[in-house]
């Protein structure tokens, strides 16, 4: 295996006819990305001999404990769960669609059950790149999160960035229930007033979080909705 999987065999690359650990393997050491359902062999590990992909070599070897032929992926991880989603067209993590996950045809992306009739729908969410580390979310093996504006985040990334904000790096809507912070902030503007010249100056505004377009009294510090 590697860092990325456990498993009892290699892959050979359709590309370029060279032998990895895995499709991550090969594209961090290639200057071209493997297109996985090509692979047609693979390298077993035990007789070391190059054989059709499949999930029990011809020497009788398990090749790993779970394998997706339209995938090829191969994972012999024991506390791992592994499932195939044929809308995705790729291998997830969980135990299956209808038992810890379902398939949202518009937002093209598996979710947990508890979500079912308790999210935002965003047309191919998930096509998109990690807004604070740029990876490309859909096949990403990190832990992706929806927001409560429906937007997705690493898990990771997002821990690290509500520690100095609280909009979405998307869409800029609150993440949380922010009307402490807000009474503060009005407080900051009783405390603040503007010069007399200021004091009759309008500015438009538009909210990120309720969505509408009002006019606000200017303040160098802060705008109310």
């Amino acid at each position: 295996g590697c860092k990325h999987y456990r498993r009892n065999v290699k892959l050979v690359a359709d590309c370029c006819g060279k032998i990895f650990s895995c499709r991550f393997c090969h594209d961090e050491n290639s200057d071209h990305n493997i297109i996985r359902t090509n692979t047609k062999k693979m390298f077993c590990m035990s007789c070391f001999h190059i054989v059709p992909a499949a999930k029990i070599c011809e020497c009788g070897e398990v090749a790993a404990r779970y394998y997706c032929d339209k995938c090829k992926l191969w994972d012999d991880d024991p506390n791992k769960s592994i499932y195939h989603c044929d809308d995705c067209g790729i291998c997830r993590q969980g135990r299956g669609l209808n038992q810890d996950f379902f398939h949202c045809r518009k937002c093209n992306i598996c979710m947990t059950i508890a979500m079912k009739d308790n999210h935002r729908c965003i047309e191919r969410n998930l096509e998109s790149d990690c807004p604070i580390c740029g990876e490309y979310m859909f096949t990403s093996t990190s832990t992706v999160i929806f927001m409560p504006c429906g937007h997705c985040i690493h898990k990771q990334c997002y821990t690290a960035y509500i520690q100095t904000s609280y909009q979405c790096p998307t869409c800029l809507k609150s993440l949380g229930d922010m009307s402490d912070y807000f009474k503060r902030l009005d407080r900051e503007l009783e405390r603040q007033p503007m010069p007399k010249e200021y004091e009759s100056c309008v500015s438009y505004i538009f909210c990120n979080d309720c969505e509408q377009k009002s006019r606000a009294k200017f303040h160098f510090f802060y705008h109310k909705c």
